[in-house]
């Protein structure tokens, strides 16, 4: 049997593996043996860390919770002020490019919704996770006499999950629109809702 350190470090080549394979045949198309081939090694082997697909989908699915969740926040809580907090936000909840596999995969877990009850309670999650970010943020900044929100802060607040969701699944499936480009968008709608950033 491995040892802890190593288990833990094969599972993350597992799932590294799952993201590399779903990239390249798509979420509904994506069978065990791709991600066993993707990994270079049997199914076999890959049964040995997981129980199933599934089981490692969903920790795929988990770590891009983390990376959009609770890894951003840490950010976020880094900044000074309500400005470079949402500024921050903006920034790290937007794909890196079309090619950001664990964020692909993300958008792609949007369809599993509704036909798993475990990814269903995910995406769901996520949303509420991302919601919360964005109106402590606003909360803070019309606390602080930063922002003079134009509109309910809820309403605000769910507008910019929708753009960020929206502009993430442009991004990703590599159409006209750029991360400058959602990042310019989303950063207007800022201003327009009375939540202005720094410069």
């Amino acid at each position: 049997m491995a040892r802890p350190s190593t288990q833990k470090q094969r599972r993350r080549e597992v799932v590294d593996a799952a993201l590399a394979a779903a990239a390249e045949h798509g979420l509904r198309n994506l069978s065990l043996t791709d991600v066993a081939n993707q990994a270079g090694v049997t199914r076999g082997a890959l049964l040995y860390y997981y129980e199933d697909l599934d089981a490692i989908l969903v920790e795929a699915h988990a770590a891009g919770m983390r990376r959009v969740g609770e890894e951003r926040a840490a950010l976020v809580a880094l900044q000074e002020g309500a400005a470079q907090k949402l500024e921050t936000a903006i920034t790290a909840g937007l794909p890196e490019g079309p090619d950001d596999a664990l964020m692909r995969l993300l958008y792609e877990f949007d369809v599993l919704a509704g036909k798993s009850p475990l990814h269903d309670e995910l995406v769901q999650r996520l949303y509420r996770e991302q919601l919360e970010l964005y109106r402590g943020i606003l909360e803070q900044g019309s606390a602080s006499g930063e922002f003079r929100l134009t509109g309910a802060l809820d309403d605000i607040a769910m507008n910019f999950v929708a753009l960020e969701d929206a502009y993430g699944l442009h991004i990703v499936a590599g159409g006209s629109i750029t991360v400058a480009d959602a990042h310019r968008a989303i950063r207007l709608f800022a201003e327009q809702a009375g939540a202005a950033l720094t410069a």
